[in-house]
Order: structure tokens, then C-alpha cells, then sequence
């Protein structure tokens, strides 16, 4: 049976084929866009205002450089599906790459800033090969850009700009974590590009160079209503893949039929990618690896499936755990160490408000005491700290947005209106003696994404199911809901 979001995307419109643009557009994909928006449920609009709080936020004069992605390959010439840069994305939503924006701020324009757009020019040959490209024209009405130019004088116009200007600026660091130090690959890639560019970017140096992940990141961390409507519709789409994967899940089954069960869902949904590489843990061994991603065991009766998965959906990631029972029916010690970690977790969500005051560190601390007691109840024997240091070594709680981990989000940071972060409790209890002998090995980690108000929390991933009853209940398709 298809889902509603298929059948909605499955009524008759007019398309245009081929495509006359690299990415949808309303004329050509009226499907996927509605009036007005440059991405899916993201307006022209609203990324013209991002770009205006961002140079608001700035010094006078100051310059912004953002370029696309480039293509990643798998091996030599076999490239990987195409995704775009997640902070030049936040600030156009331009899909293709060989694309660049030079952002200067001026108080003589109207919206305080003029934008320069670099983009691939239409081109019959390359476009034989590689699908449409916007072309230079039409990507000056898509991006609102002053001035539109080919790509390729992209490294020649910010040598020129930066050559001409004291200002400060701000680009992406690539390469290195910690510093800003580190060619970008438009730089790399161009011919015989200035040495006092190079030094621009690598030296330590260059009081005028600023880092723009960090300053991003502070517009990131509050969703737009727009982009809670976005996340909303990625959450719906995961948790009714796992809600049906565990329709799916028996005996005999592996790891990896699961995890191409709940992709194929989340593709037959929507949406365009998965968010990150799944965990798929079945058994004591695998659940007790945090990252495990090998996904190549069988399932077997009396084990529980960590599964750790979520989709991309119009730019936005979603992040959803639920660990549930192989055979349909949790055992005495799943279910009673299952319920520990659900009681910690139903007891977070209401403190991810504005209003209460907590940061994403409070959470943790306040969730390993919870837990502690849990487990105590349960006949363990903890020493001060033993939680966090052994059995729930993982924070609780992060960001999600573009990126699955929104970066530089700052855990001591209070919560606000408009995150969206998750909460995500865990017990991974390692076979040793000090630890009651019918827990060892069983690792359990439950997560939903929830959408910060001011005196509420709103939990986006609400329809996957996570009482004991309704999960067993999933598991053993009592309601009818199906793996389909």
C-alpha cells in the first residue's frame, strides 16, 4: 500500500523532460516544490534573510566566501551521489557544484550586502553527459545575486576582491578541525593561484581571516518555522520506517535485509538519502559497539536489534533509535532493563524547554543519575560516576538539522526555542562480574528528535513506537501496519 506522502507525490502535473535546470524547479518538478521556494518547503525568501542576519551579525565591509561541495569519488573515476556543502546550502540552496558566492557588506545596497554567484555555465557537451546545469542566466533570478559569473573566475574575482580589501573575511575552514589553516579545494584545484593567497589561507597568521562555520552555526542551531515543518516531514518518514522494519524483523533474517528494508522505505517516502550509515546491532556483541556499522550478522530468536537509522529528507536529517525484540517479545531481563532506560528518557524530554534552564550537559548528568537509580533498582551495585565512565559513555543529547551533528553546537550552551536536538539515553552492560549475570551483553539505546519550545517539548519522531507493548505489538504486526 502506498503512503500517503506517495500518493501525493504520485497525482498528475505537468513535467518538463528533460529537466532545464541542474535541480528542481516549480516549472519542471511541481511535485517537489511549491510557489515560491527554492528547495523543498524552504522559500527564495528565506534564504535571502539568512543571508542578511549573517551580515548583520558582522563587521562593517566584512566579505563571506562560500563555495559548493566538490565531487567525491569512490575510486578513481566513480564518483558517489552528490551532496551539497551543508553551509553553502544554508545560504543559497544551490544543488550543484562548481558554484561559489562572494558576500560583501555595504551600506549603500538596499538589503546591506551585494552578492557575486559563481556558477557552471550551460554547456551541450558536458550536459550530454551529466544531466542539465541552471547555467549563468537563470541562476541570477534563482539566487538573487547582483552580479553572475562562470565558475571558473571564481579564484581569479577573490584574489581581485581580497586583494583590494583590508576586510575581514570569512571562509570555511576544510582539512583540519581545529584550525582554519588549510587550502580550500577551489584553491587547490585552480591554476596558478597567487602565493599570497595560498598564505591567506594557511597561515596562522592572518588576523583577518575568520572561521564561517562558526558563525553559521549560530544562525543553524534555531530552526525557521519553515525548517520545523521540513525536520517534521524527515521524522514522519523515519519513524514510519521503523515502525515497518519492525513488522519486518524475525529469526533467520540479517542485519543488512533490515537495513535495506528501512532505506527503501524512507527512498519510497521521499527522501533522498540516508542521513548517516545505520546501526544495525542484533546480539550482545554488536549492541555494545556505540558505531557499530558492519551490519552483517543474522538475527536470532531471543536477541533485541539496536537500530540506529534516520533519512535526509529536502536537506534536513532526521535521527531515530529504537531497539526491539528479534522474536517479537522482549525476555524478562529485556524488558525490565528496556523500561530503565525508557523511564530515563520519558523523563528528559520535558526539560528540553527554554523555560527550564538545561543545556545539553545538564541533560547528560541529569540522565546518568536517573539511570543510575534505574539500575540500582535492578540489583546492580555502582560505584560513584560508573555510569558514565562504563555503562552510558555517550552523551545524551545533540543537534540535528542539515547535518546530523550540527556543528560547534555547544553543550553548555542553555537550550532555546527553535533547536532541535535529540534525547538519547543508552545501557550497554558489559559482560563483566560485577554486573547482575542476566543483563550481560544486552545494549539498549532509545532516541527521538525533539523540537525545543518555550515552556514544552514537541517530540517529532512521536509515531515510532517505544512502550514494551506497542513495540512487541509492531513486531508481531498485530495491528495489521505491515513491513510495506
Amino acid at each position: 500500500m502506498l503512503s500517503s506522502l506517495t500518493r501525493r507525490a504520485a497525482r498528475s502535473y505537468a513535467t518538463l523532460k528533460p529537466a532545464p535546470f541542474g535541480q528542481p524547479r516549480l516549472e519542471s518538478h511541481p511535485h517537489l516544490l511549491k510557489e515560491g521556494e527554492m528547495t523543498g518547503g524552504i522559500q527564495s525568501a528565506e534564504y535571502a534573510a539568512r543571508r542578511a542576519r549573517l551580515v548583520d551579525a558582522l563587521p562593517d565591509d566584512s566579505i563571506v566566501v562560500a563555495a559548493a561541495a566538490p565531487i567525491k569519488y569512490m575510486t578513481e573515476n566513480i564518483f558517489y551521489r552528490y551532496r551539497q556543502n551543508s553551509n553553502f546550502w544554508y545560504l543559497t540552496g544551490w544543488a550543484e557544484h562548481d558554484a561559489a558566492i562572494i558576500i560583501q557588506k555595504s551600506a549603500s545596497s538596499s538589503r546591506g550586502y551585494k552578492l557575486s554567484a559563481f556558477v557552471a555555465p550551460k554547456d551541450e557537451n558536458e550536459e550530454l553527459w551529466d544531466g542539465a546545469r541552471t547555467g549563468l542566466d537563470a541562476a541570477a533570478d534563482f539566487l538573487g545575486a547582483d552580479e553572475v559569473y562562470d565558475y571558473k573566475r571564481f579564484v581569479p574575482e577573490l584574489q581581485r576582491v581580497l586583494n583590494t580589501s583590508a576586510a575581514v573575511t570569512y571562509v570555511e575552514s576544510e582539512g583540519n578541525r581545529t584550525t582554519n589553516a588549510g587550502v580550500p579545494h577551489y584553491v587547490q584545484r585552480a591554476r596558478d593561484p597567487d602565493p599570497w593567497l595560498l598564505e591567506f589561507f594557511t597561515s596562522p597568521r592572518t588576523p583577518r581571516r575568520r572561521d564561517l562555520k562558526r558563525e553559521l552555526a549560530k544562525l543553524r542551531v534555531v530552526k525557521s518555522p519553515a525548517e520545523q515543518e521540513v525536520m517534521r516531514a524527515a521524522a514522519d518518514i523515519t519513524a514510519r520506517a521503523h515502525t515497518k522494519t519492525m513488522c519486518y524483523v524475525q529469526p533467520g533474517l540479517g542485519e543488512a535485509q533490515l537495513e535495506a528494508h528501512f532505506a527503501y522505505l524512507c527512498a519510497r517516502d521521499g527522501a533522498q538519502r540516508p542521513a548517516y550509515v545505520p546501526v544495525v546491532a542484533s546480539g550482545s556483541a554488536n549492541a555494545l559497539a556505540i558505531h557499530y556499522v558492519a551490519n552483517n550478522a543474522l538475527l536470532e530468536s531471543g536477541e533485541m536489534v539496536l537500530m540506529d537509522a534516520g533519512c535526509e529528507y529536502n536537506g534536513y536529517a532526521s535521527d531515530l533509535t529504537r531497539t526491539f525484540p528479534v522474536n517479537g517479545t522482549f525476555t524478562s531481563p529485556q524488558a525490565d532493563l528496556y523500561a530503565a532506560v525508557l523511564s530515563v528518557q520519558k523523563a528528559c524530554i520535558p526539560l528540553c524547554t527554554a523555560d527550564a534552564g538545561y543545556n545539553a550537559h545538564d541533560l547528560y548528568f541529569h540522565a546518568c543519575r536517573l539511570l543510575h537509580a534505574e539500575l540500582t533498582r535492578l540489583g546492580f551495585d555502582l560505584k560513584e560516576r560508573e555510569v558514565e565512565r562504563v555503562l552510558c559513555p555517550h552523551g545524551v543529547s545533540h543537534s540535528v538539522g542539515i547535518d546530523l551533528h550540527e556543528p560547534h553546537f555547544d553543550s553548555s550552551e542553555k537550550l532555546k526555542e527553535g533547536m532541535v536536538i535529540t534525547v538519547e539515553p543508552g545501557v550497554y552492560v558489559p559482560p563483566l562480574p560485577q554486573y547482575p549475570k542476566h543483563f550481560h551483553g544486552l545494549g539498549i539505546r532509545i532516541e527521538d528528535e525533539v523540537l525545543v519550545r518555550k515552556d514544552h517539548s514537541v517530540v517529532l519522531t512521536l509515531s515510532a513506537p517505544k512502550e514494551i507493548v506497542d513495540v512487541e505489538g509492531a513486531c508481531q504486526d498485530v495491528l495489521g501496519l505491515g513491513a510495506m
